[in-house]
C-alpha cells in the first residue's frame, strides 16, 4: 500500500477563558507499510498510534479519549496525547527568576506550577501542515503554535513547533522547535499514555530504563534538595528490564547515555518500543491517578528535569532571543 495523509475534521473547540470556537482536525499519516498514527490539531495531540503484533495484527498502542468533549474535559483528560508546555515538569511555589526578576506563574497544582499551566499548549488549537517525503517514504506533520509575552506568566512572545515524523521502517519521531522573543523557559513534551497490548491494565508489560538515578521528590512531587538518588539494587532500578508490577510509578529517571531511553514490551502481543532521545531525563509515570482508566498506560515523558528554572545544579531550560529552542526523540516500534 502507498503510504498517505488524510485529514478530516472532527468538531469544534468550546473556548477556554475567552478563546473562540474552533475547528479541530484530525491528520492521519498512514505508512502502508503497519504503522500509522492520528494527530488531532487540539493540543497538538497524539490520538492513535496503530502497530501490528508478532501475528501482524494491528492495534492502538496509546491510550484515547472517546471525542472531543473528553479531550476538553480537564477531569477526564489529564494531558492524555496532548503536546505539553511551555514547561513540561513542575515549577516549585510557581515562580521563578531570570537576571534577576521575579515572575509569577498560574498555580495550577496546588502551590505549584505543571505543565505549562491551566491554559497551557494541550489546551489550544495549533495550525497545521503536512507533507510527503516521497524519496524515503516518510511522512510529516508539523504544528505551529504562538504564545504571547505573559501567557501563564512566562515572559516573551514564544513561538513553538512540534513535527511528527513516520517512517515506514516502523518509526515515530518527535521534533520540537521554539524561539522566543524574550529570555523564558521552554521544555516541551508528549504526554502519551503508551500500553502495547492496545487494552487492559500495564502490569504485565515489561520496562528497561537507561538509568542508575532519579530525581528525590517531597510529597507534593517537588523535588528536595541534593543529588538524585542512586537506584542500585532498588526497586526502580530498571537498567536490566523488569515486569511494571502493580507499583506505582511516578518518578523522572536521569538518563546515564543518550544510546537510548527506555524500553517498553508487551509480552503478549510481542509489541516492543524503544525510546531514543537527546534530552537529560524521561519521566515515568503508570497513570494511577487516571480517573476511571487507572494503570491503561505508561507514560514515558522524554524532556527536562522538574523545577529545573529553581536549581543550578540541573541542566538549564533558558531560552533566550536568537536562539532556538530543540529537542528530538524517537520511538522506535517492532514485535517479538
Amino acid at each position: 500500500m502507498a503510504a498517505t495523509i488524510r485529514r478530516e475534521t472532527i468538531g469544534t473547540t468550546a473556548g477556554h477563558r475567552g478563546q473562540k470556537p474552533t475547528d479541530v482536525d484530525a491528520y492521519t499519516l498512514d505508512t502502508g507499510e503497519g504503522l500509522a498514527v492520528v494527530v488531532w490539531t487540539y493540543g497538538a495531540g497524539l490520538v492513535e498510534v496503530l502497530v501490528p503484533d508478532r501475528e501482524g495484527r494491528t492495534g492502538n498502542v496509546v491510550v484515547r479519549l472517546p471525542d472531543l468533549d473528553a479531550y476538553q474535559d480537564r477531569a477526564a483528560n489529564p494531558y492524555v496525547g496532548s503536546t505539553v508546555g511551555r514547561y513540561c515538569r513542575c515549577v516549585a511555589d510557581g515562580r521563578f527568576r531570570l537576571d534577576g526578576v521575579e515572575h509569577r506563574l498560574d498555580r495550577n497544582d496546588g502551590a505549584h506550577h505543571i505543565h505549562g499551566g491551566s491554559l497551557g499548549f494541550d489546551r489550544y488549537v495549533w495550525e497545521a501542515e503536512a507533507e510527503a517525503e516521497r524519496s524515503d517514504g516518510l511522512l510529516s506533520l508539523r504544528l505551529r503554535l504562538d504564545s504571547p509575552d505573559g501567557d501563564q506568566g512566562y515572559p516573551g512572545a514564544l513561538r513553538a513547533e512540534v513535527r511528527y515524523q513516520v517512517s515506514p521502517d516502523g518509526s515515530l519521531a518527535f521534533e520540537y522547535r521554539a524561539t522566543t522573543t524574550a529570555s523564558t523557559l521552554v521544555g516541551l513534551t508528549n504526554h502519551a499514555f503508551w500500553n502495547l497490548a492496545g487494552g487492559g491494565l500495564i502490569d504485565d508489560h515489561v520496562l528497561a530504563v537507561n538509568s542508575s538515578r532519579a530525581v528525590v521528590f517531597d510529597d507534593q512531587l517537588i523535588p528536595v534538595a541534593g543529588p538524585p538518588a542512586d537506584l542500585t539494587g532498588s526497586r526502580l532500578d530498571h537498567r536490566v528490564p523488569k515486569p511494571v508490577g502493580d507499583r506505582k510509578l511516578d518518578n523522572c529517571f536521569l538518563l546515564d547515555d543518550p544510546a537510548w531511553a527506555a524500553e517498553l514490551h508487551d509480552p503478549a502481543s510481542g509489541r516492543t518500543m524503544r525510546v531514543v532521545t537527546d534530552q537529560p531525563a524521561v519521566g515515568v509515570y503508570s497513570a494511577d491517578g487516571f480517573t476511571g482508566r487507572r494503570r491503561s498506560g505508561l507514560c514515558l515523558e522524554t524532556g527536562p528535569l522538574p523545577d529545573a528554572p529553581n536549581r543550578d545544579d540541573y541542566p538549564p531550560v533558558r531560552l533566550d532571543p536568537g536562539e532556538t529552542y530543540r529537542h528530538r526523540t524517537v520511538h522506535h516500534f517492532s514485535a517479538r
